[in-house]
């Protein structure tokens, strides 16, 4: 299994704090068969700075302690931005890290009780770069949960979304669940990850994240969410179904 959203380098925001927590992730991340993990540390969300060359560096030196460890995980370059005007330009200025670095795909992440209204040009900015936008964690914006016709027209222009597996089994809620579940039956979200920050509070979920998945929609689902991971970390194109609007049920009559 990949996961492409991990807040396993140690020391760079609030995920693993030292080398020992890293470890301690990767043993949980194992466990649950995860071979490879895509690094995504915070990055210009006001206390987080991140850049791409500090990134890479730890990224080796963290694999580096894992093989002295004889674990048998892989971890990848990453970032995850938190959207802002000057993206595009810091990518051109070397500062934006793909995920894996290969110049496909970059992560965009929203504050959680808004969506900036610049979304649309930035989208297609990255797109004019070549950069496809994965919207992480959607599921988790009070906007989009309130507005989701709003995903819909990102993903309508080519965005592609990441829910997190915690946000399937529900441990964040039952709304949040609800919702996680919307954007599956509406062809709206394409991979999902772990976004883990430690081992107790924002572990992995991942292995039950996909039971639920091939419960709920079958195994063809499991396969998909499985195949679009590795894609990105390949930097190929991926799976994508026609989205759909989400159905707001009316209640008395009213929506």
């Amino acid at each position: 299994m990949i996961d492409l959203h991990c807040h396993i380098l140690p020391g760079l925001d609030d995920g693993a704090q030292t080398k020992e927590d890293a470890l301690e992730m990767a043993k949980q991340a194992v466990a649950q068969g995860i071979h490879t993990i895509i690094a995504t540390p915070h990055h210009q969300n006001r206390q987080y700075q991140n850049e791409k060359n500090v990134i890479i560096e730890r990224v080796k030196e963290l694999n580096d302690y894992f093989s002295q460890h004889n674990l048998p995980i892989t971890i990848l370059p990453g970032q995850e931005p938190r959207i802002y005007g000057e993206l595009v330009d810091d990518y051109k200025a070397d500062h934006i890290l793909s995920l894996n670095n290969t110049g496909k795909y970059v992560f965009i992440e929203f504050p959680s009780s808004q969506v900036p209204r610049y979304t649309d040009q930035l989208i297609y900015d990255l797109q004019s770069h070549h950069l496809t936008p994965i919207i992480v964690h959607p599921e988790r914006n009070s906007q989009l949960m309130e507005a989701p016709d709003l995903l819909y027209r990102f993903v309508q222009k080519g965005a592609l979304t990441q829910i997190t597996a915690s946000s399937v089994t529900g441990q964040f809620g039952k709304k949040i669940q609800k919702f996680t579940h919307q954007l599956i039956d509406a062809n709206l979200t394409h991979f999902v990850a772990s976004d883990a920050h430690n081992v107790t509070s924002r572990g992995f979920s991942m292995e039950a994240a996909f039971q639920e998945i091939e419960k709920q929609y079958g195994i063809d689902y499991v396969y998909m969410f499985h195949e679009n991971a590795a894609s990105v970390v390949d930097g190929k194109t991926c799976f994508i179904e026609s989205p759909q609007p989400i159905k707001r049920k009316k209640f008395l009559g009213i929506f």
